[in-house]
């Protein structure tokens, strides 16, 4: 049996007491999950610059490591996802995800080690010197190294270059800046997945087909450069949600904030998320090696050779978007979005909780009543914007919830 301080501790950590959410006053420290949620977005984004796709994996390796911490200090509660150290429930948990924070970001960006030890040696310097911190730091510090293990090798950073068609309906690099680059995603080992082809779909619609018509010449319509039919707020959405800074990652933190949860049940929301989308990104990077489908810039300009009368060429077209430096089939950013926000649906058992975030790009904030509100606009937005298809958007949508179905079947589930 669980002892009562540790009952006390568990019952504290997963946010009930007396069958009711724990309370979280205003003045209350900083959740120090959401802490090193930033200060990973500093190592990622604002130094390193890591585009979406690469972004998935350091994130995940972050909140897996930081989730597996807390996760044993609070009495293992839920399925750890690689490791459960031993704990005795009064280990600092700050040290904890402070420690798992610094040695993996700092495992992934050696060249920010300097910067990296200042950050942390700050966050140690706020924690009373003990046995709490000590043990604390020795937690985090194995689920750092589990994580670190566990995707040496996991194919990152290989090969970048796709490979080049020549034949109608086959990627080529796009204008304007021609780019190839990041084919290793689809080669990456999942974290979750047994095989990032498992959801493999049956492809995009044949180039003579009516559907493939007519996604064509939606993105011609609307996701033109010059479209006159296109609203203000559809080209808005359309950049906004193409912002490499990821309106995600606000979002993320924001409903940790809002809906007042602990470290625990932040650690457990963050890990769910981050490691559904990098699998979702893995697995829409598989299929888009799969069929190697090209753009739609290339598609309309090319139309004339597509072999359907329902398509014409317009040599001159260009997207409202830069288009990135990969197969249209299926969108990434659908998969990695349909995957986020089904997480959030089963992590608060809901689905109708509003939300928004803000875009530098764009300048605007959005507003969202709800996750699948913003999946259903962010199928819209890249059509929008002019760098998918709708089917590719549509079939991305089904593999980001198809993963998190998964991981929610097989990972992260209470013990008790």
């Amino acid at each position: 049996m669980m002892g009562l301080r540790r009952m006390v501790v568990w019952l504290a950590a997963v946010g009930v007491v007396g069958g009711s959410p724990v309370a979280y006053a205003s003045d209350s420290p900083p959740n120090v999950v959401i802490v090193w949620d930033q200060n990973a977005q500093t190592a990622i984004w604002d130094v390193a610059r890591q585009q979406p796709q690469v972004q998935a994996r350091s994130f995940a390796m972050v909140h897996g490591a930081i989730y597996d911490a807390v996760n044993a200090i609070a009495g293992t509660p839920y399925q750890p996802y690689l490791v459960a150290p031993a704990a005795k429930g009064t280990e600092s948990t700050g040290a904890a995800v402070a420690t798992a924070g610094f040695r993996v970001l700092s495992a992934l960006f050696p060249d920010q080690q300097a910067r990296l030890r200042t950050q942390y040696d700050e966050a140690l310097a706020a924690i009373p010197d003990g046995d709490a911190k000590r043990r604390g730091i020795s937690v985090g510090a194995r689920t750092a190294a589990a994580m670190i293990a566990a995707r040496r090798d996991d194919g990152a950073f290989g090969d970048p270059a796709w490979p080049v068609g020549t034949q109608p309906g086959q990627w080529r690099p796009a204008p304007p800046t021609f780019a190839n680059d990041t084919a290793w995603v689809g080669r990456l080992k999942p974290f979750l997945l047994p095989s990032a082809s498992m959801f493999r779909t049956s492809g995009p619609p044949a180039l003579t087909s009516d559907r493939y018509a007519r996604d064509i010449n939606e993105v011609k319509a609307i996701g033109s450069a010059t479209s006159t039919v296109r609203t203000a707020d559809q080209t808005q959405a359309a950049i906004w949600w193409h912002d490499r800074h990821l309106a995600e990652w606000e979002i993320k933190r924001r409903l940790a904030t809002t809906q007042r949860l602990n470290p625990l049940q932040t650690a457990r929301m963050f890990a769910m998320v981050d490691l559904a989308e990098a699998d979702a990104t893995t697995a829409c990077f598989n299929e888009k090696a799969a069929w190697n489908f090209w753009r739609p810039v290339t598609a309309i300009q090319l139309a004339d050779t597509d072999g359907n009368p329902k398509t014409t060429a317009d040599p001159a077209w260009m997207p409202l978007l830069v288009t990135p430096p990969h197969p249209d089939y299926t969108s990434g950013h659908a998969c990695f979005t349909g995957a986020s926000m089904s997480a959030l649906r089963h992590f608060f058992g809901r689905d109708d909780i509003s939300f928004s975030g803000s875009s530098v790009d764009s300048g605007t904030t959005r507003h969202f009543r709800s996750f699948s509100q913003a999946v259903a606009e962010v199928i819209e937005a890249r059509v929008w914007g002019g760098i998918h298809t709708r089917t590719a958007d549509e079939q991305g949508a089904k593999i980001g919830r198809q993963v998190t179905a998964y991981m929610i079947a097989h990972y992260f589930k209470p013990k008790r």
